[in-house]
C-alpha cells in the first residue's frame, strides 16, 4: 500500500487528525517520499499483565505500549491512539498521548488539522521540519521543545529533514483549559547543560517562566542524573495535579518503583517524588491536572 492510500483518521476530545498522507508541505517543494509499506494492526491484542495500577499510581512498562510500524514510522504509543485502542489507558489526567516515534529518513507526517489541544514536540535525536497553515516553518533538533496551541483549528506537516538518518521524537498532547483559543506556535533552544543532576523546567501555565508554555495547569521537566544522584520533584499544585514520569535513557526508582527505560510511571495524590538514579538516565516528568 503507498502511503498516498493510507490516511488514518481518529476523532478524540474535540480534534481530528490525519496521519500519513502525501502532502506537498504548503507548496514549498518539499514533497514526502513514497514507499511500498507494510501497515501493520495492533488491533485489540494489547493488554499485558505487565500493567499495574493501584488507588494512587499507574506503572506501563514500555513493552506494555501500543506499536504502530507502518514502515516510514515506528511508534510506540503510551496511551490510546488510533488503531491502538485500550479503554484502561486512555490518559493520565488531562495528558492524553504520549507516542515515542521514530520517522525514517526525509519522511514524515502530511498535512494534517487540529484543534483544542496543546502539542508539544520533544526531538531526541535527528531534526524535525515543522510547517503550519499560520506560515510558520522552522528545524527543531536536539534541545529544543515546540508546542502548538490548536484552538480553533490548525494545519501543520513534521517531517523528518534528514536525509541519512532517521529523526526520533516524543510527541505529546495535553488537553487545554479553554477551548477556541487564537492558534500559536512556537518553540525554544535549551540548554541541556542546565538538567545535569538538576531539574530544567521545559513547560509551564505562566507565559514569564522558563520554557514553553500552554493553556493549562501543567509543568514539564527534564533532567539527566548520574548513577547515584538523587533529588526530589516538589509538585506546583498538589491538590489538584499527578506527576506522569518517563524513562527516556537508564534505570531510575521513583518512590520506590524502580523503572527502565521507556517505562511510564504515574502518581498522584502526593506532596513530591523522591528521585535516585539507578545508572546514568534520562528522565521527563510531567505535572498535569487530575481532572
Amino acid at each position: 500500500m503507498k502511503r498516498k492510500d493510507f490516511v488514518k483518521s481518529i476523532s478524540i476530545g474535540g480534534l481530528v487528525s490525519v496521519v500519513g498522507a502525501k502532502t506537498k508541505l504548503f507548496e514549498s517543494g518539499n514533497k514526502i517520499q513514497e514507499n511500498e509499506e507494510t501497515i501493520k494492526q495492533v488491533g485489540f491484542n494489547h493488554i499485558n499483565v505487565m500493567e499495574t495500577k493501584t488507588e494512587t499510581t499507574v506503572l506501563h512498562k514500555a513493552e506494555t505500549r501500543g506499536n504502530a510500524n507502518h514502515g516510514w514510522l515506528h511508534s510506540r504509543h503510551s496511551f490510546s491512539f488510533a488503531n491502538y485502542y485500550n479503554p484502561d489507558r486512555m490518559n493520565f489526567g488531562l495528558l492524553r498521548v504520549l507516542n515515542d516515534d521514530i520517522v525514517s529518513e526525509a519522511q514524515g507526517f502530511g498535512t494534517h488539522p487540529h484543534r483544542d489541544m496543546e502539542i508539544i514536540s520533544i526531538p531526541l535525536e535527528g531534526d524535525l521540519e515543522h510547517k503550519d497553515s499560520m506560515g510558520t516553518s522552522a528545524i527543531i533538533k536536539q534541545g529544543d521543545i515546540q508546542v502548538m496551541s490548536a484552538g480553533t483549528g490548525i494545519m501543520h506537516s513534521e517531517y523528518n529533514a534528514n536525509k541519512d538518518k532517521p529523526v526520533k521524537f516524543l510527541q505529546i498532547w495535553v488537553f487545554p483549559n479553554k477551548k477556541s483559543v487564537e492558534p500559536r506556535y512556537d518553540q525554544i533552544t535549551l540548554d541541556t547543560s542546565d538538567r545535569k543532576n538538576k531539574l530544567q523546567q521545559v513547560l509551564s501555565p505562566n507565559p514569564e517562566d522558563a520554557g514553553v508554555w500552554v493553556h493549562q495547569n501543567a509543568w514539564f521537566n527534564m533532567t539527566s542524573l548520574d548513577e547515584g544522584k538523587s533529588l526530589e520533584y516538589k509538585l506546583n499544585d498538589p491538590k489538584n495535579n499527578g506527576v506522569y514520569a518517563f524513562v527516556i535513557e537508564g534505570d531510575v526508582t521513583i518512590n520506590g518503583q524502580a523503572l527502565h527505560k521507556r517505562d511510564g510511571f504515574g502518581l498522584w495524590d502526593l506532596e513530591a517524588l523522591d528521585i535516585k538514579a539507578d545508572t546514568n538516565t534520562e528522565l521527563l516528568l510531567m505535572e498535569v491536572p487530575m481532572n
